[in-house]
């Protein structure tokens, strides 16, 4: 127990919150220290952050008494996990055959301009909006698709998509404005 204690104090050296950990230890008590219980682990701290910070990797291999190579493996083999932070709103344009003939780049086009991202630059600074491309959302038949976390929209245009990040955005400014009394 003074080992884990003493590697949560080096870890609160090096960036990572105290409070973090606690949650952390919370989510892994909830699903228990076995090595099946890794991937349940990993979604649910992705959750909660948003991506997989690599500090909080080598904790859960520490805690788990797994070897850090084999938990970075796992977060890294699979694409529903990111080690990078996640915008609130993750928007996948589809980029597959069928998306791509009805001008799906053209849709990715508008949004890095209207969000100021680019290839190198997938995630806004306010972590917001985050944009990735994708091989097939499975709904060809809608073309060009877009989902944006889990509501997938069809036939969109790059004007529609403007407008829907308008909406998103006059949402957001509804919710965190001050009530009027």
């Amino acid at each position: 127990m003074g080992e884990v204690m003493q590697l949560t104090t080096d870890f609160g050296g090096i960036g990572v919150a105290g409070r973090r950990f606690t949650k952390v230890n919370e989510i892994i008590e909830r699903h228990g220290k076995t090595p099946s219980a890794l991937i349940p682990i990993l979604q649910e701290v992705q959750e909660e952050y948003r991506y997989l910070p690599e500090e909080i990797l080598t904790y859960i291999a520490v805690v788990m008494g797994l070897n850090p190579a084999k938990v970075y493996g796992v977060a890294t083999f699979y694409s529903q996990f990111s080690l990078a932070p996640k915008g609130k709103y993750v928007i996948k344009i589809c980029d597959g055959t069928a998306c791509h003939v009805r001008s799906s780049e053209k849709i990715k086009e508008a949004l890095w301009k209207k969000l100021g991202l680019s290839d190198d630059r997938k995630t806004t600074d306010d972590l917001r909006f985050t944009v990735e491309t994708v091989s097939c959302l499975g709904a060809c038949g809608l073309a060009p698709v877009v989902m944006i976390n889990d509501r997938v929209y069809g036939q969109v245009t790059p004007e529609e998509i403007n407008r829907i990040i308008d909406e998103i955005i006059a949402e957001e400014g509804e919710k965190n404005a001050p009530e009027q009394n």
